[in-house]
């Protein structure tokens, strides 16, 4: 193979067993490998920038997969639509790029952002239903105190803690580190389509399996005045998954963005009609 297409993807993950392929389970990789496998007539085998688990939505994943000039340039005026009309209505193709060869959409991956949306109070949100966590807390999160205690988090670290256990075991079991590094955790109040969330953005350069996830149930612990926040540092401190927060429900998750070097990615045009 002698290039690379790069497919950017969203999804409303809900009706999802996740990102990653399942014998039996309806799946994001397994759809668009149908569709991939469907227009090129042969087998694919792709790379994603993230394994988003069950429930848990993208406005930008990033999947490569290698194929020949030859192939690119028989599909090219037709890709985006072709490819628009075999994947399901819960499946967005949102762009479309060519690699060098040998580019890996998890691999050469700078930064990965991801959004939790949290709607507090009594009323129950409409458009955010789907992809925010309903907490129907007496009293308003405390926003200052969250972001005191993600400051503790901030850098690289030893993120066993908010890990799920028996991914940490494997990881560990297997030689790799638990160690990852996070830029930015910031927790905000904003306003979308209308309504009211916090919101927790968090970017970093990898994250383990339900780290945001358990982060955000940490982080809520601390704003809903059950912790301090400097019981955060000795969670992380711990690495062990019992001393820290709930992990939170996968509806509120959403990757945002990915980050690639500097003209890795080279757009290709969408056609929307045969000329």
């Amino acid at each position: 193979m002698d290039t690379t297409l790069v497919i950017k993807l969203g999804y409303r993950g809900g009706a999802f067993a996740g990102y990653a392929e399942q014998e039996g389970q309806r799946t994001v990789a397994g759809e668009l490998r149908y569709a991939l496998e469907t227009l090129f007539r042969r087998p694919f085998e792709l790379v994603c920038a993230g394994r988003t688990d069950a429930g848990v939505h993208a406005l930008a994943q990033y999947v490569s997969v290698p194929v020949t000039r030859d192939e690119l340039n028989e599909h090219l005026a037709h890709l985006h639509r072709s490819l628009a009309a075999i994947t399901p209505e819960d499946i967005s193709i949102r762009g479309l790029f060519e690699a060098d060869a040998g580019f890996s959409a998890r691999f050469d991956a700078t930064v990965r952002a991801y959004r939790y949306r949290i709607a507090c109070g009594n009323v129950q949100p409409v458009f955010g239903w789907d992809h925010s966590w309903w907490l129907r807390a007496p009293q308003a999160l405390d926003i200052d105190a969250m972001n005191e205690a993600a400051n503790h988090l901030l850098g690289e670290h030893d993120f066993r803690s908010f890990c799920k256990t028996s991914s940490a075991e494997a990881i560990l079991a297997d030689g790799r580190s638990t160690c990852r590094c996070l830029n930015k955790l910031q927790v905000s109040t904003v306003t979308e389509v209308g309504e009211d969330y916090v919101a927790i953005d968090v970017e970093g350069n990898a994250f383990l399996h339900n780290m945001v996830r358990a982060i955000t149930g940490t982080l809520v612990e601390v704003g809903s005045g059950r912790r301090d926040p400097s019981w955060v540092a000795d969670a992380l401190a711990a690495c062990d998954r019992a001393a820290a927060g709930p992990t939170a429900p996968a509806c509120g998750l959403t990757l945002e963005r990915v980050d690639y070097p500097d003209g890795a990615l080279r757009i290709m045009p969408i056609v929307l009609s045969k000329p």
